[in-house]
């Protein structure tokens, strides 16, 4: 999958195209690019995205923006999987949001695209002027098709990001992964942290999440992918470790029964359940003492 930075950057030959941001590429999203695929065999063309980052609600909404489900290198390694030839990945900011839906239109026309495949409710263009609608009946004058794809419903609704960021708040996991069409993961390389963890008999895989806001907080029963583990049960805290005095979010690992070297290896954590908030105690003592009954609930939901 080729990376591409400006549309304008786009090689000469024509091309079919989805635009959005496709955060969590749940399913809904996974049936655009399948349509969208199926564009491309049929011509015999490239399939590429246009993606954003930051994501157009995280500018738009810099106060107080949407929780994240997938960072860029989440996103990246899930889209790598689909089938698509480039990856366009524009930087949304003030000049990208002055940009009218005709202006869009005439970005895509240079581009090449034959074909642009979105999402029935899509909206784009300077304070989203311009409706999916409006570009299939005015797409023709730019030299390409508009291919607008229908709601995929789960559980007789609209599956949506923000739906799955609801589920994974309230931390409703089997929701959130008949949504996304797998489990819901974080994915990173393992840091070095302050060590404390192993002088309480809890050493931790520290994994930075990179992005601005998380959809869920607190303990958790996981499994690790990834540096030859496949599956590998463990419990894992994501927050800011008050007890430590921590500000940044930071998602920790324990795997069970484990004891090797993870350092700048890329870990894939799975959700599997939640346990707890996470919380503040009266002591140290108190809080190992709530470690080991979250590792012992872990394993027991685990079945380790």
């Amino acid at each position: 999958m080729e990376l591409i930075r400006r549309l304008e950057s786009v090689n000469s030959r024509d091309c079919v195209v989805t635009i959005g941001s496709f955060d969590g590429l749940h399913l809904g999203h996974q049936v655009l690019i399948e349509r969208l695929r199926s564009h491309a065999a049929r011509l015999a063309l490239p399939a590429m995205m246009v993606t954003f980052e930051p994501l157009p609600r995280e500018f738009l909404q810099a106060a107080n923006p949407p929780a994240r489900l997938t960072n860029f290198r989440e996103r990246w390694r899930l889209l790598s999987a689909c089938g698509l030839d480039r990856l366009c990945v524009l930087g949304f900011g003030n000049r990208l949001r002055a940009l009218s839906g005709l202006q869009f239109m005439q970005l895509l026309a240079a581009a090449r695209a034959r074909v642009v495949v979105v999402g029935h409710d899509f909206r784009f263009g300077r304070g989203g002027e311009a409706s999916a609608a409006w570009c299939a009946d005015n797409a023709a004058q730019f030299g390409f098709s508009a291919d607008l794809v229908a709601e995929v419903p789960v559980d007789g609704e609209r599956v949506s990001s923000g739906r799955v960021r609801t589920a994974l708040a309230a931390g409703e996991f089997s929701n959130a992964a008949r949504m996304l069409g797998r489990a819901y993961s974080m994915r990173a390389r393992v840091r070095h942290g302050n060590k404390f963890g192993r002088t309480i008999g809890f050493p931790t895989a520290n994994l930075p999440v990179k992005r601005r806001r998380v959809a869920l907080k607190g303990v958790f029963a996981v499994r690790v992918n990834g540096a030859g583990l496949a599956g590998w049960p463990a419990v894992a805290s994501l927050g800011t470790r008050p007890m430590v005095n921590g500000h940044e979010m930071l998602l920790e690992a324990h795997l069970f029964d484990f004891d090797a070297d993870l350092y700048g290896q890329e870990l894939e954590v799975e959700f599997i359940a939640r346990l707890r908030d996470e919380l503040t105690f009266p002591s140290m003592g108190a809080m190992v003492q709530q470690m080991g009954r979250d590792a012992a609930d872990a394993r027991r939901l685990l079945g380790v």
